[in-house]
């Protein structure tokens, strides 16, 4: 069965992604795409012979469309998200899920209602060798059990766009759903704490900044948050166990020497550090629709998760801070809970 995915969104992620879909995956079809700015959706579905549709709504309901990709303007994904469950359609939304945990919500709500998994929230580091390798590690108790997490998020630099709170809504956000996962573990609470910060940023931002986690079995999480680094894209994860620890590997490059010096390059952004966890989230969705299967990444429940722990987490960067509780409802069964 070819998946034939009607996109809703055609800017940068989302033609990253049509590009996945069309060169990385097998098994997918681009049949539809539509986007705020008509000109630029004619133009990306005319690379991939694609249709133009109006809107989310009118792409939603085509008989063209089995399956949707959600890449718009953060604020209209709860609305595209919901059409496409009432449509009974399955729908990637990249993250964040929605904006507030309110909509969030609805969309478990909704969900829930509709009595099976259709969502899956655009997290893609669960999908990277290193981290599948970590995950393995501590599933299988080797290390016995996970006491700390030390982590970092390191970017070379960041726009002037880019202000203070986007540090956790948009930056530490992958490392709040990633050890969510990786711990099997709840994040209860959070606090940043800002140090002495960089001269090489804009005026009005915050960085670097040290954000603490709590989960909910007592295991304690520090992650350094810094976006104008300068030397590359760096990610960094090391939990420590009773018996021993577990380190994300650095990604393959070459090693050389020259003029007195031994060198290997950094990634300088996002998008050549996770190339392989994009490919691999795709081609594993695109596998579960084609045969029925309910989605097995990221569900509207981490959604709802990450943003309610960045919501804490915002708050504590406002309360010079403070530790502020991450304040959830009770997990759902349709997600592994009891309720």
């Amino acid at each position: 069965m070819t998946v034939r995915v009607g996109v809703i969104g055609a800017g940068m992620i989302g033609q990253d992604h049509i590009r996945r879909l069309t060169e990385a995956v097998t098994g997918a079809q681009v049949s539809a795409v539509t986007d705020i700015d008509a000109e630029r959706a004619a133009e990306v579905a005319a690379r991939v012979g694609a249709v133009v549709l109006p809107t989310g709504a009118d792409l939603l309901t085509s008989p063209d469309v089995d399956a949707v990709l959600v890449t718009s303007w953060g604020p209209t994904h709860a609305e595209h998200v919901l059409n496409a469950i009432a449509a009974g359609k399955p729908v990637f939304c990249e993250k964040p899920l929605a904006t507030t945990a309110e909509d969030c919500l609805r969309i478990v709500d909704a969900e829930r209602a509709h009595g099976r998994r259709l969502v899956q929230v655009g997290f893609m580091r669960r999908f990277d060798p290193g981290y599948r390798q970590m995950k393995d590690v501590l599933a299988s108790g080797a290390l016995g059990t996970p006491l700390i997490v030390h982590c970092a998020h390191r970017n070379p630099t960041v726009p002037d766009a880019y202000t203070s709170p986007m540090a956790a809504q948009d930056t530490a956000v992958h490392e709040i759903d990633v050890l969510r996962w990786l711990l099997d573990d709840e994040i209860v609470s959070a606090q940043v704490i800002t140090p002495r910060a960089t001269s090489k940023r804009f005026e009005h931002l915050k960085d670097p900044q040290i954000m603490l986690f709590e989960t909910a079995n007592g295991a304690r999480i520090d992650l350094e948050v810094f976006v104008n680094c300068q030397y590359g894209y760096d990610i960094q994860c090391e939990v420590v166990g009773e018996d021993g620890l577990v380190r994300l590997p650095t990604p393959t490059a070459v090693a050389v020497r020259t003029a007195g010096q031994h060198s290997s390059a950094v990634p300088q952004d996002w998008k050549a550090r996770f190339a392989e966890a994009f490919n691999t989230e795709f081609r594993e969705w695109i596998a579960g629709v084609a045969t029925g299967a309910e989605p097995t990444g990221p569900s509207a429940w981490d959604g709802y998760a990450a943003t309610v722990i960045t919501d804490a987490a915002v708050s504590s960067l406002h309360s010079d801070g403070a530790v502020v509780a991450a304040d959830m409802k009770p997990r759902p069964a349709l997600y592994g809970g009891a309720a």
